[in-house]
């Protein structure tokens, strides 16, 4: 073994042995061949557009959808943090944004010297590291793949090729166009190239080469793709799947916005990326979401390959698979193409479960948090809980989707900007103590903010007896 590989051994086991003292050499002397592999797949900026969610005709996630017929779909999954880098740290954490005080941008090396909270936090690979497993992956895993060191085994592609390849020029938008405050890759139009000249056909070629060999121990595996991230730029073929003229349009209301607080307004406005107002005008909203879709569907055929190489590979009975997304994405809702909101569209992300132990063809509409999956894996392992974690075992929902759950989707986007999901309800509160407040069975898009009704002056009180006690300031680390 390597000495970097040795030294990080060591670090992990002291700081497990930090939390759990002698109870550890039980289990890590034990023989862990009967626990079950993970497979741990990541999607960038993948929304809830997915077919087996039902929110968008035409869609083509041919393998997504298989893969939650096969296991629990869980319909009212949330990100915790509606941004790339802050939701990531929170899932490999274990811990709330709220606590780590990581709300915005942080280099995958900078989260645990980020403060306190998150300093004593033992990253999800290093906590089955220290009980046995073998942990590798490839892709977008951290922000910037894997700058964290966390996993065994790294096998690049990204952030090396980054979110590429790009166009000599801008297409279809340039950010420079409305502002010169910020920058954004934002843009869309098919490519002259073939499909493993893209990061993900390399990514899921490494996943499915891996899949192939012989592990000793029981594995975790990451794979991280990157696609539907921006820019929505992939091989012709994917695009001529979706004719613009059959595409349709997500709902849009003009004066959406008219009922939220201006704190809403202020915090949410995003210069630099396109209004649904702009596109309308331009005649360009058909061709960004025919941009988005041909990516998931490009995506969601990598994806196929690394699925067939499992089912075809002596882990297939003894494997785990998660399928989860960073966070979600607004595509023309609320008359804005980004993330960066507290709005459903950005907080509802696809979470499925399935294979060793999962009963199949199982549907979850409680609500729960991508936090979750940390405390479940280390259950559905056989190992020892880690204290430190935030979220909850969703072990109980697995083994029965129906039953009460009373523990609510916490998102946060900045100090003291939250949003809490519990029992049909949506709530946001905001650090100048405005609010606003949906019932999303009935509301799906969110247009009527219920906050100012005094007919729901009960919800706003018990949700805001739900508000953390303490919120932690934005991280020096952040940018």
């Amino acid at each position: 073994m390597p000495n970097n590989i040795c030294t990080k051994a060591l670090v992990i086991t002291i700081a497990v042995l930090f939390l759990f003292g002698e109870r550890v050499a039980v289990h890590a002397g034990a023989k862990p061949i009967s626990r079950p592999n993970i497979l741990f797949i990541s999607i960038d900026d993948l929304n809830d557009w997915s077919g087996c969610l039902g929110n968008h005709i035409g869609v083509k996630t041919p393998n997504i959808d298989r893969l939650a017929k096969n296991g629990m779909l869980f319909s009212n999954a949330h990100c915790q943090a509606p941004l790339c880098g802050p939701s990531r740290a929170s899932v490999y954490t274990g811990m709330y944004p709220h606590s780590t005080g990581i709300y915005n941008q942080i280099h995958d090396e900078e989260i645990k010297k980020s403060g306190p909270i998150a300093a004593n936090a033992v990253f999800l690979p290093d906590y089955f590291e220290a009980f046995g497993y073998k942990t590798l992956g490839v892709g977008k895993l951290f922000h910037k793949g894997d700058n964290a060191g966390a996993y065994d085994l790294y096998g690049g592609v990204f952030p090396e090729m980054g979110f590429g390849p790009n166009p000599k020029k801008r297409v279809n938008f340039d950010p420079k166009w409305f502002t010169d405050k910020a920058n954004t890759s934002t843009d869309w139009a098919p490519l002259n190239m073939d499909d493993s000249e893209m990061s993900d056909y390399k990514i899921a070629e490494w996943a499915v080469d891996a899949l192939k060999q012989d592990h000793e121990k029981p594995f975790l595996m990451a794979v991280g793709f990157i696609r539907p991230h921006v820019p929505w730029h992939v091989p012709q073929k994917w695009f001529n799947m979706f004719p613009v003229e059959s595409i349709e349009l997500p709902q849009y209301k003009a004066d959406d916005l008219d009922d939220v607080p201006e704190y809403s307004r202020n915090l949410h406005a995003m210069p630099q990326m396109p209004k649904t107002e702009w596109l309308i005008k331009e005649k360009q909203w058909k061709p960004m979401l025919q941009g988005y879709l041909a990516c998931m569907a490009f995506m969601d055929h990598q994806l196929g390959k690394v699925l067939d190489a499992l089912e075809n590979s002596s882990y297939a009975d003894n494997t785990v698979v998660v399928l989860w997304s960073d966070h979600g994405y607004h595509l023309g809702e609320k008359n804005r193409v980004c993330k960066h909101s507290l709005w459903q569209r950005s907080t509802h992300v696809p979470l499925i479960f399935a294979g060793a132990g999962i009963v199949r063809g199982q549907r979850c509409g409680a609500q729960v948090g991508l936090i979750d999956m940390y405390p479940t894996l280390v259950e559905l392992c056989g190992l020892e809980a880690n204290a430190a974690n935030q979220g909850n075992s969703l072990v109980p929902l697995l083994n029965n989707p129906s039953i009460k759950w009373n523990h609510p989707a916490f998102t946060s986007y900045g100090y003291k900007n939250i949003s809490i999901y519990l029992d049909g309800f949506h709530f946001i509160h905001y650090a100048d103590g405005s609010a606003e407040l949906y019932d999303t069975d009935s509301d799906p898009n969110e247009w009527r903010n219920l906050a100012g009704s005094s007919a729901y002056a009960s919800h706003i009180r018990m949700f805001k007896q739900r508000l953390p006690k303490e919120s932690a300031v934005l991280s020096p680390s952040c940018w």
